[in-house]
């Protein structure tokens, strides 16, 4: 009887440890399980983020649109407004069809502006009268008071028509002048123009040619080669204001920055 007790407890005991290691194994295939899965979605975390940077648009800044007009004198660098974008497109198809290159500042003015894009100027003879070419459209006027001739501004020509549209080719940087406070006074009362105090300060300290504000449109601003522009109005001219001896645009073109 004593030996039969003994065997039960005996089997009871080899049951017991067998269940437990059965248990030990179980977990461990558990936890193997679990670091496959926890592996594979880590996997899967970084293949998604992955796809979704690829997706998401690559921030830039915008660029800017200048031209470079190559002289014989030196190069103008402009910067062409975003706020005239009829000018500005009609811009940078003539240039980019070459209808600049070769033309002549056939009108320059001391204390004014200096003149070109006549494209009767690339052939003219000396001494002949330019001024009046172009392509057979205009550019609708875009006059904002906010956008003021100050010295360097890029500026077209137009002729007498009452709707101010622009020549299609020809074009002014503006050199001007200083003015006082009672000139520009004077020439408020005359033009029905107003400035604001930072736009006076501009006539006051760099100048202009505020006479000619919502009369043309301004389409940009000389960034580089004012110098230029200023050599070029003081060359000596004919009755006419053409210069004597060419001032030739040797090449326009467009650059982004």
């Amino acid at each position: 009887m004593q030996k039969t007790i003994l065997l039960i407890l005996a089997l009871i005991l080899c049951s017991g440890l067998a269940i437990a290691k059965g248990k030990k194994t179980k977990n461990k295939k558990s936890a193997s399980k679990l670091e496959t899965v926890d592996k594979t979605i880590k996997e899967e975390i970084i293949t998604l983020d992955t796809i979704v940077e690829k997706m998401e648009p690559k921030i830039s800044t915008p660029k800017t649109t200048y031209v470079v007009i190559e002289t014989t004198v030196g190069n103008i660098k402009i910067k062409l407004f975003n706020e005239t974008p009829l000018h500005k497109a009609n811009f940078i198809k003539i240039v980019q069809d070459g209808v600049l290159d070769s033309t002549l500042f056939h009108r320059v003015i001391p204390e004014f502006m200096i003149q070109g894009g006549d494209p009767l100027s690339k052939n003219a003879v000396p001494g002949q009268r330019l001024g009046t070419g172009g392509l057979d459209y205009r550019v609708p006027a875009e006059l904002f008071p906010n956008i003021i001739h100050q010295k360097g501004a890029l500026a077209a020509a137009r002729d007498g028509n009452p709707q101010k549209a622009s020549s299609s080719t020809q074009f002014y940087i503006v050199v001007g002048k200083t003015y006082t406070d009672n000139e520009l006074n004077i020439l408020g009362s005359r033009t029905g123009n107003s400035w604001t105090e930072a736009q006076k300060e501009i006539y006051k300290t760099i100048g202009g040619t505020p006479m000619l504000d919502m009369q043309y449109t301004v389409f940009g601003q000389t960034v580089e080669g004012q110098d230029i522009v200023d050599k070029i109005v003081s060359a000596p001219r004919d009755p006419y204001d053409r210069p004597f001896n060419d001032i030739r645009m040797l090449k326009v073109s467009v650059i982004e920055e």
